[in-house]
């Protein structure tokens, strides 16, 4: 998958994505705060989220229109109510594209409806992302994928039946490069629940996608788990510091907090480095001198017998190899050998 100038891939850079969602608290001058908060993180992308609330649900005060959930922040308001206040004005989009191109950072949304991304469209969005509670929206995923264009899904909910009909779906509409999320549906989400073995799972059932993790939890011990798995793609809500009281404030990262994850996600994905043996570097293979080798540990002349009194296996390793000891024991010296001398070849008789 590539990105702009990004490619997505666990060989590469794990792109992080900044997610405003509705913590602009209707407010654009602190949307723009935001775009550049990422930026300054080290965030590779800044995301928002294109829908009204007539776009998502109606006007409504049924019981199955209501946030009954007792563990939820939103806890009895409807639906229509939430995302209304949630949601950012479509007019905003442009100007906050344009700050996020002048901040130097790569900029999309996560579109709800078929109509938001024609709205996105007219924007020229590089990619698009798809949430957890539309992955099951096939008229979305279709239109999505006539775009063309990289799609980045979350699987929250997602059961693999769930999972493969979505990819099914993206596939027989033709659509660009996919990439699927490891997601929970809790907001936040205890770290038990992660379940972060999905990711390889996801992986191998999946092999034509990429895999990430959209991380609800609190703190950076999921994602950093997460690189070790194979995520290369990663996205944290955030806030500004000064933020209580937007809708997704409670679980949301501080721009610091951002700024540490990232650091902590980009430290994991340097620590795996390759599947390689032998000294990593030139500084790891100066060590190598203090393995053990054969030094002669007494004077020793010419034709006398080598005997564990007169050789042993020493530190440092400038000497013949240990596995060389017993071979040498009974064979005499071409030479004399002084003490603190490495045994090589050349001083051992035929």
């Amino acid at each position: 998958m590539q990105i702009l100038d990004r490619r997505i891939s666990p060989s590469a850079k794990p792109y992080v994505i900044a997610e405003v969602s509705a913590n602009h608290g209707g407010d654009l001058n602190r949307a723009l705060d935001m775009v550049a908060a990422a930026a300054e993180a080290g965030a590779c992308a800044v995301k928002f989220q294109t829908y009204t609330a007539d776009t998502i649900t109606i006007r409504c005060d049924r019981p199955e229109f209501r946030i009954e959930n007792p563990d939820s922040l939103w806890r009895g308001r409807t639906l229509h109510d939430l995302y209304n206040e949630a949601h950012m004005p479509w007019e905003w989009h442009a100007r906050l594209f344009e700050e996020a191109r002048r901040q130097g950072i790569h900029s999309f949304s996560s579109a709800f409806d078929e109509t938001a991304v024609d709205y996105l469209e007219a924007l020229d969005v590089p990619c698009y992302k798809v949430a957890s509670f539309e992955h099951t929206f096939i008229p979305l995923l279709e239109k999505v994928a006539e775009t063309k264009k990289p799609l980045i899904v979350s699987c929250g909910l997602a059961t693999f039946e769930d999972i493969w009909q979505t990819v099914q779906a993206l596939k027989d509409a033709a659509s660009g490069p996919i990439c699927l999320l490891s997601c929970t549906s809790n907001y936040p989400a205890a770290i038990e629940d992660s379940n972060l073995r999905r990711i390889p799972a996801i992986k191998t059932a999946f092999p034509d996608c990429q895999v990430g993790l959209s991380d609800h939890t609190v703190g950076h011990t999921a994602a950093i788990a997460a690189v070790a798995l194979g995520a290369c793609v990663f996205e944290k809500h955030f806030k500004l510091a000064d933020d209580r009281t937007s809708v997704d404030a409670a679980f949301s990262a501080t721009p610091a907090e951002l700024k540490e994850y990232i650091s902590r996600i980009n430290d994991a994905w340097s620590a795996l480095g390759e599947a390689k043996f032998g000294p990593a570097s030139a500084a790891e293979a100066a060590s190598m001198q203090f393995r053990r080798s054969i030094y002669a540990v007494a004077d020793i002349n010419e034709g006398e017998a080598f005997t564990i009194k007169n050789i042993r296996c020493i530190r440092p390793g400038r000497g013949l190899h240990t596995k060389y000891f017993k071979s040498v024991l009974g064979r005499t010296a071409k030479q004399s050998i002084s003490y603190g001398t490495p045994l090589s070849l050349d001083l051992i008789s035929e």
